[in-house]
């Protein structure tokens, strides 16, 4: 009895699916308050010099200019210099209170230093994505879950309890690793537990509760004012989750996959009691399991192509994994190169940072909700690919609008990254589909890194719109571009079951047998190598 059938048994998208996907939701609406929080923390307030040691701030100096990183000063001879500012700056504490700019000074010449925050927490994400990826294959989802939930409540509060800015920047580089393993198992915890006709909607709210988190960080930003407060209130709701997650289940495909039959017959019959159900879970019997293991692993002996022990050369070795590897790598680094590089350029539009922000949270509902019917009826590669295509021209036409009509170009800005929002929410589901069950976590984790090497060369590329100002939303729209023709080349996986080995993956690209009737081959030729 192969594993859908099993789940269907017991109950494929009843009370126990719906839980589960709600308990992994709702640390989803926190993510993007940790990949953002900067747009705010770093916020960079008007300032000048302090005039008479004053920390009051004068609006008219500020407007000069001329005392913003010097001050007039008169040295022994009496003659009038322009000197240093000795004794600070006076900062605007009219949108920010405090911010990681105003407390250490991070202005006249240290500017970049908060990019290299930003840039640091990515790198973190992308070494989470290394560590985690292949620790989920080999220990499970929820063990590495629970870690990485501690891990972002610890170092996420560190952050706000730094005493400078080194010790600042090494607690959120801690935080990214552990966001890595959110990203990560969250949402192949999920995928792994629903049937293939809920896994778009499964996908999508997931979606939406990201999307909505850009909301509710603009709303505590504007609340707090404080970036210690705002720190806080993103970072201590995860010991919270950390501590209700203890009742998530293991994925019930790793665990048979992994040869673990007897915990995989406990959450068979835990899901059938929830799901009302519980005659169903009884029936099934731990031997029924464990000839299901042996046929997956039998399934591994006769194809010599695909090793028993994956690994992250398993992404590579065949054919049909390496064209799929390939690709969501191209995609996933100009998603999130091109999307963040637009979502931490907040200081460019004139409507103040917290107004923005709500109106790039709103875009991105409104676009992962079209993406959402999208994937219902038009499929994945068409998606994605249009997608990307759609946001790397409208970032390419903005180029083209005169600098005398802002407007037109915020608009096309927008629109742009609402396509990348929506690229990004199928690319997710596309990519937990595409790759079999036993390297799944380490082809995430692949793509996860690649996507977060996008997100640290984007504060890069922004570095230098001070001296090409064209350059940032050119080299945008050109990887959106080609990252949409690169999805051309991926497989359609519209309504179809999840691949649990390499060998589907290859049947399917082949287009030689489906997986259901490999394992009806499998399962006969096991049943008459018993009787012999």
């Amino acid at each position: 009895m192969a594993f859908s059938e099993l789940l269907e048994k017991v109950g494929s998208m009843g009370l126990f699916q719906i839980l589960t996907v709600v308990f992994l939701s709702i640390p989803v609406l926190f993510i993007y308050g940790h990949n953002l929080v900067q747009n705010f923390s770093a916020g960079v307030p008007g300032y000048h010099c302090r005039i008479n040691d004053s920390d009051e701030f004068d609006p008219v100096v500020h407007r000069l200019g001329q005392e913003i990183c010097r001050r007039v000063a008169i040295n022994n001879t009496e003659v009038i210099v322009m000197e240093p500012c000795k004794a600070g700056w006076a900062y605007d504490r009219s949108i920010f209170s405090s911010t990681i700019v105003t407390e250490w000074d991070l202005v006249c010449g240290l500017e970049s230093l908060k990019e290299l925050a930003q840039s640091l927490f990515m790198a973190g994400v992308l070494l989470g994505a290394l560590i985690f990826g292949r620790l989920s294959d080999r220990y499970g989802r929820r063990a590495i879950l629970l870690c990485s939930l501690f891990i972002i409540g610890v170092m996420g509060t560190g952050a706000a309890f730094s005493p400078n800015f080194s010790t600042y920047c090494c607690f959120r580089l801690l935080s990214g690793v552990g966001l890595s393993g959110l990203l990560l198992n969250y949402f192949c915890l999920s995928i792994e537990l629903v049937p293939p006709k809920s896994r778009t909607l499964v996908v999508a709210v997931q979606g939406y509760c990201s999307t909505t988190g850009q909301v509710l960080l603009a709303g505590f930003a504007y609340a707090l004012r404080d970036w210690r407060w705002v720190q806080l209130a993103i970072s201590l709701p995860f010991f919270i989750f950390f501590l209700y997650s203890w009742w998530l289940p293991e994925s019930l495909r790793w665990l048979m996959v992994n040869n673990k039959p007897e915990r995989a017959l406990r959450n068979l019959q835990r899901v059938a009691k929830l799901n009302g159900r519980k005659e169903e879970g009884q029936k099934i019997s731990l031997e029924m399991l464990q000839c299901e293991v042996q046929v997956e692993q039998l399934n591994k002996s006769n194809n010599p192509k695909v090793v028993p022990s994956s690994s992250l050369l398993d992404l590579f070795r065949t054919p049909g994994m390496r064209r799929i590897s390939c690709c969501l790598l191209c995609i996933n680094f100009s998603i999130n190169m091109a999307y963040f590089g637009l979502s931490m350029d907040l200081p460019v539009f004139s409507y103040g940072p917290y107004v923005v922000q709500v109106i790039f949270g709103a875009i991105d509902l409104i676009a992962k909700f079209t993406c959402t019917i999208a994937l219902s009826f038009l499929g994945r590669r068409s998606v994605q690919s249009g997608s990307l295509l759609c946001a790397g021209l409208l970032l390419l036409m903005t180029l083209a609008v005169p600098k005398d009509i802002p407007l037109l170009r915020i608009v096309l800005v927008v629109l742009g990254k609402g396509c990348l929002s929506a690229s990004s929410l199928c690319s997710y589901l596309y990519g937990g589909e595409l790759f079999p069950t036993v390297v799944r976590q380490s082809g995430m984790g692949l793509t996860t890194m690649m996507a977060r090497l996008g997100g640290i060369v984007s504060p890069v590329v922004l570095m230098a719109r001070n001296s090409y100002p064209f350059l940032p939303l050119l080299l945008f729209g050109l990887v959106s571009v080609a990252s949409g023709i690169a999805a051309l080349f991926l497989p359609e996986l519209h309504n179809a079951t999840l691949p649990d080995t390499i060998q589907e993956v290859e049947d399917r690209a082949r287009g030689k047998v489906t997986p259901k009737e490999r394992r009806e081959e499998i399962v006969i030729s096991f049943i008459n190598s018993t009787r012999l």
